[in-house]
């Protein structure tokens, strides 16, 4: 009955993460051309089942075209998302209305993610503009999960997600607009990491919006690649506002007050479904066990009210790509071709403009306090990433009419905006599986620049807990 898919083979990636394949690496036990061509055996033998590839770069990646000889990650294989620009190379935005030309420079990220010595092997699906939570769409077809091919990703950073669960790579580039690195995270069996605002190099003209709800990260099956791959990028740029992450190596030593939201009703967002329910009171003891205090509380805040409010800067920011797309593409957008979704979201705005100065306000003020009251009482805030369990293709399907898909996606991930918009850090961990074996990951976000607190938690839970992945069931 299992529909699993993955690349993990005996061949000298076995089951390393990058850590340890940097390692044999540098200690010569492995060359980067065995490490790069296993990573292309391995994508070819799965990709046409999972449908995460868009773009391929073999040639550069087997001439190590643009590999930093001193990053700490030297050589080991990764993808690059493909709403993120590498030189060369067209970034397609997982859209069809225009035909992208190729980068003339590579995105700021790029550069930050390639100066850890990263080889990119090619480009990863995500959904038109990455809006939703699923990769369904007509251009690049469906992106399947490893665990289960009749289930989906999550996203937008789905094909990500999809090649480093399978084993392909053991990192991947990874961004989140409300959700789109904790989400595929969660749903894969990864660690996600969403990091404080302005920890890592924004998205590329992100400085002029209102409130910048884009972060830039990477997907792993460790938290020390997380942590590792945290601590080299601040080499290439380190905020001075914020504290250093720095080399985060080994468990959280002292106690935290960790605080969980009760259960909602059904009919309103923040509803936690029974699977959900059961793996989040099973985290709830496990941390109860490691000696920290937790404790339930009320959701903070007017959950509907915050919702409609996020759909419309959610729905401005929708308007603006698939508006004004073409300034970046450099060809005329035919926006007659987008999808039902995305159509739909960006006429939210496009309705009422005058609606979102008042909801930059509400989303700035409400959240910003009610994050700051519970943090002035806990120093962990846990949550599901997802409040329901995986959903099968076809249930975000964009097709479906805008106002359906936001009904969805709103009891599906009521949790994970809220950090988009206060800046704070957030990690999704996969700490349980659902009834049918199906990945279910745990959200613990803390005070904005805290990324080192929940870096030391994730090891000790990560030590507590082993997490498996498809090597050790597949």
């Amino acid at each position: 009955m299992s529909k699993q898919i993955h690349a993990f083979t005996d061949d000298v990636l076995g089951n390393l993460d990058a850590v340890g394949i940097a390692t044999a690496i540098r200690d010569k036990k492995i060359s980067i051309q065995e490490v790069t061509k296993a990573a292309i055996d391995r994508a070819e033998k799965v990709n046409s089942q999972l449908g995460a590839i868009v773009l391929k770069t073999y040639e550069d990646a087997e001439n190590l075209k643009y590999v930093n000889k001193e990053g700490f990650f030297y050589g080991v294989p990764t993808f690059i998302k493909d709403n993120e620009n590498i030189k060369g190379y067209p970034s397609q935005f997982g859209t069809g209305v225009f035909k992208a030309k190729a980068a003339k420079s590579n995105g700021s990220f790029t550069n930050q993610m390639l100066h850890t010595g990263l080889n990119y092997l090619g480009k990863t699906s995500l959904p038109e503009f990455g809006l939703i939570c699923s990769t369904e769409n007509e251009k690049w077809g469906i992106t399947r999960n490893p665990w289960h091919t009749d289930y989906t990703t999550g996203g937008s950073s789905s094909g990500s997600a999809a090649m480093v669960a399978s084993g392909v790579v053991p990192i991947a580039h990874a961004n989140d607009g409300a959700g789109s690195i904790r989400i595929p995270a969660s749903i894969c069996g990864l660690v996600g990491l969403k990091p404080s605002r302005n920890r890592l190099v924004n998205f590329d003209g992100s400085q002029v919006l209102p409130i910048n709800i884009g972060y830039q990260g990477v997907l792993t099956r460790s938290v020390r690649d997380t942590a590792a791959f945290m601590y080299e990028a601040e080499k290439f740029f380190k905020n001075p506002k914020i504290p250093s992450i720095g080399n985060v190596k080994s468990p959280l030593k002292k106690r935290l007050k960790i605080a969980y939201f009760e259960n909602e009703p059904p009919h309103l967002p923040g509803h936690i479904d029974e699977d959900t329910q059961r793996v989040l009171k099973e985290t709830v003891n496990l941390l109860s066990s490691l000696g920290h205090i937790v404790e339930e509380v009320k959701i903070p805040v007017d959950v509907e009210n915050i919702r409609r409010h996020f759909l419309n800067y959610y729905g401005f920011l929708a308007y603006l790509e698939t508006r004004m797309m073409h300034l970046l593409a450099g060809e005329t957008l035919r926006s007659r071709q987008l999808e039902p979704f995305s159509y739909g979201l960006s006429n939210l705005f496009a309705k009422n403009p005058l609606r979102l100065l008042n909801s930059i306000k509400v989303l700035k003020e409400t959240i910003g306090k009610a994050e700051e009251d519970l943090m002035k009482k806990y120093d962990v805030l846990l949550t599901p990433v997802t409040a329901l369990r995986t959903p099968e293709i076809g249930y975000f399907s964009p097709l479906l009419s805008s106002k359906e898909i936001i009904r969805r996606a709103s009891h599906f991930a009521p949790f994970t905006g809220m950090q988009n918009v206060s800046g704070a850090p957030a990690i999704s961990l996969p700490l349980g599986q659902d009834s049918r074996g199906l990945p279910l990951g745990m959200q613990f976000s803390a005070p904005l620049g805290q990324d080192a607190l929940l870096l030391e938690l994730a090891y000790e839970i990560e030590e507590a807990q082993p997490w498996k992945n498809l090597f050790d069931v597949g």
